[in-house]
C-alpha cells in the first residue's frame, strides 16, 4: 500500500507499507540509490510477514517522484545522480516524517547501501527509534565519529568493491559499542537478489542477526 507523508518543512512523499497496522513494533526501511523499487518493497514484504508494520519513505521524491530503478550500469549513475541533488538535512526529515508514522510503537530501523548510511545518520541525529541494522553502508566510514542515541549492528561484505576493508576496521575502531558483522566472501550488495552480488549464506546470516537485534532491543 502506498500513503502519503507530510514533511516538517510541509513537503508529501509518497512511502509504501506493508503489514498489520495493529502490529505493536514498527520498522522504517531506507532504500538503496535505486527507490523503492521491487526489490525495496519484497524486503518490507519479508519484514512484515514478521510481524512488524513496515514503511519504506521514497526519498528521491524531493528530486523525482515515482523513482524505481533497476540495477544495470546506466541505473547505477541514474540513481548517484538523483542522490546528489537531496540534501541531508532534507533526507533526515522525510525519515523523521516516516518514524512520526509509526508513532505508538517500538521503532526499528534498518537501511541498504545508501539507506545503510542514512540508518546510522538517523540513530544519531533523530529520535523515536530502538535499534539500528545498516547493511552495507557506504559513507558511514566518514561519519564514524558520529553518536548513536541507540543501539546499532552493522553488516559488511569482505568483498566490497565500494566500502574497502580499511573503512570497516575504522568504524569498528571509532565504534567498539557497534555490533558489527563481516561477511566472506560478499560483496556489495550481498542482500539483494535482483542484483549479480547476491549471496544467499550472507544474506540470510544477515537478515537472522538483524532479526535477532531487533528482538533484543525493541519492546
Amino acid at each position: 500500500m502506498n500513503i502519503n507523508l507530510i514533511t516538517e518543512d510541509a513537503q508529501t512523499i509518497s512511502a509504501y507499507c506493508a503489514g498489520d497496522e495493529n502490529s505493536k513494533r514498527g520498522l522504517v526501511v531506507l532504500q538503496e540509490i535505486f527507490g523503492v523499487n521491487s526489490h525495496i518493497r519484497n524486503v518490507c514484504d519479508r519484514f512484515a510477514q514478521e510481524g512488524y508494520y513496515v514503511i519504506a519513505p521514497a526519498l528521491f521524491d524531493r528530486a523525482e517522484k515515482n523513482v524505481e530503478l533497476g540495477y544495470t550500469g546506466d541505473d547505477v549513475q541514474a540513481g548517484l545522480a538523483l542522490r546528489s541533488k537531496v540534501a541531508l538535512e532534507d533526507t533526515l526529515k522525510d525519515i523523521d516524517a516516516a518514524i512520526k508514522h509509526l508513532d505508538d510503537r517500538s521503532v526499528a530501523i534498518v537501511g541498504y547501501c545508501w539507506g545503510g548510511a542514512l540508518a546510522w545518520q538517523a540513530a544519531a541525529k533523530l529520535g523515536g527509534l530502538s535499534a539500528a541494522s545498516c547493511w552495507y553502508g557506504g559513507g558511514i566510514a566518514q561519519a564514524k565519529d558520529l553518536t548513536a542515541r541507540i543501539p546499532v549492528q552493522m553488516h559488511f561484505g569482505d568483498q566490497d568493491g565500494s566500502i574497502p576493508m580499511a573503512d570497516v576496521e575504522a568504524i569498528q575502531a571509532a565504534q567498539p559499542g557497534v555490533e558489527l558483522h563481516v561477511y566472506q566472501g560478499a560483496g556489495h550488495g550481498f542482500g539483494c537478489d535482483q542484483r549479480g552480488s547476491f549471496n544467499e549464506a550472507a544474506y540470510k546470516l544477515a537478515q537472522e542477526r538483524t532479526l535477532r537485534f531487533f528482538d533484543e532491543h525493541l519492546a
